[in-house]
Formats: C-alpha cells, sequence, structure tokens
C-alpha cells in the first residue's frame, strides 16, 4: 500500500520545479499550456507479408460444391408392415400416455408409422429414412457428380443440396468400392451447372495449399484451408492405397467433397481422416485427382470400374526374405499363393516366386504391383519377370478381368481321420520348433514354439502349420530339414518357410544357427 504522507526525494523535488518552470515559460511567453503528442516517427514497422487470399478461389469454386443426402429402403420387418427399429416396439400401447419413451415416440413416430406426418413416397416394399449424408461436387455442366462411394452405398434416393439451398434428385452412375469414388447425375436439361476440373498430372506437392470446401456435421458450404502434408499414404483400406494426406480441418459430411489448388483445380477427393475421437486433428486422406479422373471417366461410360487380375496372394520382399533368396535388394513381390483358375496359375507363376517386374517396369512392393496390373485392361497380356530358385525368368501372362465378388470364399480341406495313427512330435533342429506331420498329410502342424527363439518372435505360434520350406512343399521333418540344409549349403543365413494360418497363409525368414 502506498503512503502519500511519506516525504518527497530529491528527484520528486526536481520533477515539481522543472514542471513549474516550463508552465512559467510558457505563461510568460503570452501562451497557454498545451498537451503534447508524442511522435512515432522513429518506432518499429515491419511490412506485413503480402499472404494469398483463399477469397477469389472460394468464390469461382463454391457453386460446384454441393451436399448429398442419401436414403435407404427400410425393410418392413413384418407382413403389416411395420418396420423394426432393433427392439421391436412390442408393448408400446401398454406404456402410459405421460411415459418419455412414448412422448417421444408420439412425436417422432413410433414403429409402423410417422409421427402423424405425411409418410415418405414409397419405394420397392419398405420406407425410404435418411441414412447419411457427405459432399460432392459437379464435373461437367450437364450435372455429373463426384462423391465417396461409402457415402452413397446401400443408398435407395439421392439428393443434391445447392449452395442457395435448391434440391435436386440425383441418380446414381456407378461406384467403385475400391477406390471409393461414386457418380451422381442431376437430370436438369434447362440447367447449366458451374463445374470444377481434375488438376493435371499428380496436381499437389507437400508443401501446397490446399482449399477444402464440404458439408461438415450437415452445415453446408464450409471452406478451411491447410497444406499439404504427405503424399503416398497407405492407410490400409485397400489395394490401391495412394492417398495425399493434408492438415486442412476436415469432419464427418466431408466424404466426397474437393480438395483444391489455389487455381480452383481439384486435386483430391476426401475421404477418410484420422481421429481418436471422431473429430477434426488435421489428419485427413484424400484419393489424388490423377487416379480420381480415370475411375470417374469409367464409371460414367460403362458404370463400373474393369481392371486386369492376375491372381495372386502377394507379399512384400523383407531384408529377411530377400536375404533368404538370395535377392540382391528387398524389393518386388513375393507370390504366397495364386488363385486356383486364375491368369497366374495359367502362366505358371507359383508359390514362392519373386515379381520383380511387369513389361520391364521395376514393381517397388505388393501395392505398386496391384497398381501396375490394374491399370491394364482385362485381356492385356504382360511380361512378368520373376525370381525362382536363384534365377530369373519371365512369364508372358494374359490378364484375366478382376472379380467383381469382394471375396471369394476359401474351402476349408481341413479335416481329421480318426482312424489315423497318432503323429510323432519331432523338433525341427535350429528353428525353436516342435512339429508333427499334419492330420491331412499336408504340411507339418507346429505343436510347440520355444518362446526364446526368433520364431517366436516372428509371431510363430502353436497350431500353424508349415506348408513349405525354401519353396519346398513338406510333410515330413526329414523333408524340411533337408531343405534346411539346402539352404545352408548355399551360405544363406535364413530360411524362408511358408505358414499357413487362420487368416491365410504368409511367409517367414527364419535365422538359420549354422555353427
Amino acid at each position: 500500500m502506498f503512503n502519500r504522507k511519506t516525504s518527497r526525494t530529491p528527484l520528486d523535488k526536481f520533477l515539481k520545479a522543472s514542471t513549474a518552470a516550463g508552465l512559467a515559460a510558457v505563461m510568460l511567453a503570452g501562451g497557454v499550456p498545451a498537451l503534447v503528442t508524442p511522435s512515432y516517427a522513429d518506432a518499429v514497422s515491419v511490412q506485413a507479408p503480402q499472404v494469398p487470399s483463399f477469397a477469389d478461389v472460394v468464390q469461382a469454386v463454391s457453386p460446384a460444391v454441393v451436399s448429398v443426402r442419401v436414403e435407404t429402403d427400410v425393410q418392413p420387418a413384418s407382413d403389416d408392415g411395420s418396420f423394426s427399429f432393433g427392439f421391436g416396439g412390442q408393448g408400446m400401447d401398454n406404456l402410459p400416455d405421460d411415459h418419455p419413451l412414448k412422448r417421444f415416440f408420439r412425436e417422432f413416430g413410433m414403429p409402423g408409422d410417422n409421427g402423424g406426418r405425411k409418410a415418405p413416397p414409397p419405394h420397392g416394399k419398405g420406407k425410404l429414412r435418411p441414412t447419411s449424408q457427405g459432399s460432392g461436387f459437379f464435373i461437367s455442366e450437364d450435372g455429373y457428380i463426384v462423391t465417396n462411394n461409402h457415402v452413397v452405398d446401400d443408398g435407395a434416393a439421392f439428393t443434391v443440396v445447392m449452395k442457395d439451398g435448391t434440391e435436386y434428385p440425383a441418380k446414381l452412375i456407378g461406384k467403385d468400392s475400391r477406390t471409393d469414388l461414386a457418380v451422381l447425375k442431376v437430370d436438369q436439361p434447362k440447367k447449366t451447372f458451374t463445374y470444377v476440373k481434375f488438376a493435371d498430372g499428380d496436381g499437389a506437392r507437400i508443401g501446397d495449399w490446399v482449399v477444402a470446401v464440404g458439408n461438415p456435421f450437415g452445415l453446408g458450404g464450409t471452406v478451411t484451408a491447410g497444406i499439404v502434408s504427405a503424399r503416398g499414404r497407405d492407410i490400409g483400406s485397400g489395394p490401391y492405397d495412394d492417398y495425399i494426406q493434408i492438415d486442412a480441418a476436415v469432419n464427418r459430411g466431408n466424404s466426397g467433397g474437393p480438395d483444391f489448388n489455389l487455381s480452383g483445380e481439384v486435386i483430391g477427393i476426401n475421404t477418410a481422416i484420422f481421429s481418436p475421437s471422431g473429430g477434426n486433428v488435421g489428419i485427413a486422406f484424400a484419393i489424388p485427382a490423377s487416379l480420381a479422373k480415370n475411375v470417374v471417366k469409367e464409371l460414367i461410360e460403362k458404370g463400373t470400374v474393369d481392371r486386369g487380375w492376375l491372381g495372386v496372394q502377394i507379399e512384400p520382399v523383407t531384408k529377411d526374405i530377400a536375404e533368404s533368396l538370395g535377392l540382391a535388394e528387398a524389393s518386388g513381390a513375393i507370390v504366397v499363393a495364386p488363385q486356383e483358375g486364375s491368369p497366374s496359375v495359367a502362366a505358371g507363376i507359383e508359390q514362392g516366386d519373386v515379381i520383380v517386374a511387369v513389361n520391364g517396369e521395376t514393381v517397388k512392393d505388393n501395392r505398386d504391383l496391384a497398381k501396375k496390373i490394374a491399370n491394364f485392361a482385362p485381356g492385356t497380356k504382360v511380361e512378368v519377370s520373376l525370381w525362382r530358385g536363384g534365377k530369373s525368368l519371365t512369364k508372358t501372362v494374359e490378364l484375366g478381368k478382376f472379380p467383381t465378388d469382394k471375396q471369394m470364399a476359401k474351402a476349408d480341406g481341413n479335416g481329421s481321420d480318426e482312424d489315423a495313427a497318432p503323429a510323432t512330435e519331432q523338433a525341427l533342429a535350429n528353428l525353436g520348433l516342435d512339429v508333427q506331420p499334419s492330420d491331412d498329410g499336408a504340411g507339418l502342424t507346429i505343436t510347440n514354439v520355444d518362446p526364446n527363439s526368433d520364431a517366436a518372435d516372428l509371431g510363430v505360434k502353436p497350431g500353424e502349420k508349415i506348408t513349405s520350406v525354401n519353396n519346398k512343399e513338406v510333410s515330413s521333418v526329414e523333408e524340411a530339414q533337408k531343405a534346411i540344409d539346402a539352404v545352408k549349403k548355399e551360405g544363406r543365413t535364413k530360411v524362408l518357410v511358408m505358414i499357413e494360418t487362420e487368416n491365410g497363409n504368409r511367409f517367414v525368414a527364419l535365422p538359420l544357427d549354422n555353427s
């Protein structure tokens, strides 16, 4: 607390005297005291950087961006036309009139009615119910719209909402689940729509500005901005993952919406976000324009996408696998299993082959092989370069058409013969495994794994089956050991083993003790 009664210091006396003298001088000069305005002539000033505004881009492209509403045909759960919402609604009429559940369904609709409101138009045998919403954008003046497959999948009716709120019905032209792309069409012959185009080439470099426009949480017409954070992201969503990663805010409802460069060209289509909470954390993934425009073109022309099909189950070639096979580099794709009846079988491609090139173009890994093959039309003949048994060879393959089924059911031929003699458990030298011949006579069943072994570190588990060693099928410990000895004789430090698991087959390169 300040004490105003304290005696003045010499500085106080000086300031008082100076102020009095200054006022006296002004008064003697016939003037009056005036307030003195400080001068900022020497103050620090920094030139603001010329950062480009996104306003011109947004103004030009936003009329082409739309919201997409999807309705699904909800089928009746009973012959009387009532609908089930997961709990059946049984006993609802027995509830008191003031019960919260009865009040809720009286307002929003009981199972089998529509809450007293006008029912939506019938479609098939059920009723149309809103199920999802997303974003999209016009790519032509006559009404073609690009969005995500997962936005429209299973939809029965589609509505496009323009920037000004105008709504148009749309029909589904085609969709492709493997790239998560779909095309809708608004038929309005007298209407010319504002549209945008895909960027040429890759269209974006890491560090470039990106403007995202979409319909997050159903709000519509929302613009966010950021940069391209990364390219070529694989998030495990499909065989052709090659996403652009951006840090512009992308949320639920942005799916199918475009990402623009500063020239107003579409460089990507939002398809997924990484989020522990479900909201934006600055990591979003977009389908690159270079991939999307070819798929969209086929969807408009044919409604589907035809891709070349080789028919192999493949894995990447790791350093350990490369060493076990005598490959100089860890590149290419190793064939886990050729699919029965596929072009690969017809061409003579075998389990354990490493595909190193297609038509002379080096194959980097399994993803790269999948994309290379998909770029060819069915019926195309390609030269496939292989590494087999320490030698290079080439096979000519006439590619088939990629099957439309998501996955072919794998027949389970495993069984047990009750009259068979019990198998004898034996140790597989130097691998830390105890095995016994399988009941079906194909392969060796692993009965025990040394917890301190390399096999355990690589995830090998009891109950799994060894079907081949060094790309040679084995049905006895003697055959397996013979294959291991052959690898040692060649001076290799690892042996390639095919492991059959509940989820399919995989290769494991197990270190050998060459002492």
